[in-house]
């Protein structure tokens, strides 16, 4: 098993092999890796006879396996891609349990002249591909790749790369603040350089224009613990409040900004029943776009019932915190969990 770094460094030394699996949360950065081994093994003259690429929800095996087996044209190597491989996730439907055990006893044989890259998103933060019993039984048969978040200094260059893509200048110190407000994720990231430079246009970015510009980061904890609840997993919410408070996050301030994310979806549910257009739910919910577009995914996944429900416990708990002498975390984890029974 490797991480990003030894892989671009493989690459570089030209040492290629042929069969990869990529998992981690962001899907730019996997992207980025899987473009760098397609150019590396493929003249760009015969990059589209020698490519072909799949989509792991609706793939069929045999034709996965007859892209793989056909001999490149004018090149020693061609590539065959696996978008989103959901099949290698530890939970498939019988379609996915059935095309996993074709490709895993397939690929124990993958012809010489084919490079087969898998890659598969990770559900959040606290998911691991060690922890994927599927993937690991391809330990020997293919590289397992560990795509990361950035970290540190590796995080602020890729940061300035983009920057500079835009032809965009910022100062060391607005970098590290952009940097440590934005959530670690490149397709967020890239999409709020592109607001910063349009804003921006002809002068400096300064920090104000960066707390202007970007939601703050306590609506995305926020959003986090809120997601988790829509999914029906309260133990990965509880496990981020604790993460939280552990931090030193105030439990009142957490119940805040938890009732203030329903109270938004609330609205969105309501702007959505009115025939709303995205345009006029951001001018009325005051929120950018991109938050906007979260808003609206995540509102899809409550009926308007269940968050006036939650919304009712939020106000409960709020009373009870304020008004008894019980444990507060306790009253905490029993709201949290409460907002996920029908």
């Amino acid at each position: 098993m490797i991480d990003l770094e030894v892989l671009e460094k493989e690459v570089k030394n030209n040492n290629l092999k042929n069969s990869y699996i990529l998992c981690g949360l962001d899907e730019m950065l996997i992207k980025e890796s899987i473009d760098m081994i397609i150019d590396k093994a493929i003249d760009l003259n015969f990059k589209d006879l020698n490519l072909v690429k799949f989509d792991g929800n609706n793939m069929i095996f045999e034709d996965f396996m007859n892209a793989c087996e056909t001999l490149p044209f004018m090149s020693e190597k061609k590539v065959v891609v696996v978008c989103r491989a959901t099949y290698l996730k530890d939970k498939a439907d019988s379609q996915g349990t059935k095309l996993f055990s074709q490709i895993e006893e397939y690929i124990k044989n993958t012809p010489s002249h084919c490079i087969l890259i898998q890659y598969v998103l990770l559900n959040d933060k606290r998911d691991t591909l060690v922890k994927n019993k599927k993937i690991m039984k391809f330990d020997k048969s293919a590289v397992l790749v560990k795509a990361d978040k950035l970290r540190g200094e590796k995080l602020n260059r890729k940061i300035m790369d983009i920057f500079n893509k835009h032809n965009k200048n910022i100062g060391k110190i607005e970098l590290k603040y952009f940097a440590d407000l934005v959530p670690n994720n490149f397709n967020i990231i890239e999409r709020e350089i592109e607001k910063l430079v349009s804003y921006t246009n002809g002068r400096e970015i300064t920090r104000h224009d960066i707390d202007l510009l970007l939601p703050n980061k306590s609506e995305n904890d926020a959003f986090d613990l809120v997601e988790y609840i829509s999914i029906k997993k309260p133990e990965k919410a509880i496990d981020l409040m604790n993460e939280l408070l552990h931090k030193g996050e105030n439990m009142m301030l957490i119940l805040s900004l938890i009732e203030n994310q329903f109270k938004k979806l609330f609205m969105v549910k309501v702007y959505l029943q009115e025939k709303k257009s995205k345009e006029e739910m951001i001018g009325l919910l005051k929120v950018p776009p991109f938050i906007c577009e979260k808003l609206i995914l995540q509102s899809k996944k409550f009926t308007i019932q269940q968050i006036q429900k939650c919304m009712k416990l939020c106000v409960n708990a709020e009373k009870s915190l304020k008004s008894s002498s019980i444990d507060k975390k306790i009253e905490m984890e029993l709201m949290i969990i409460n907002t996920v029974r029908d």
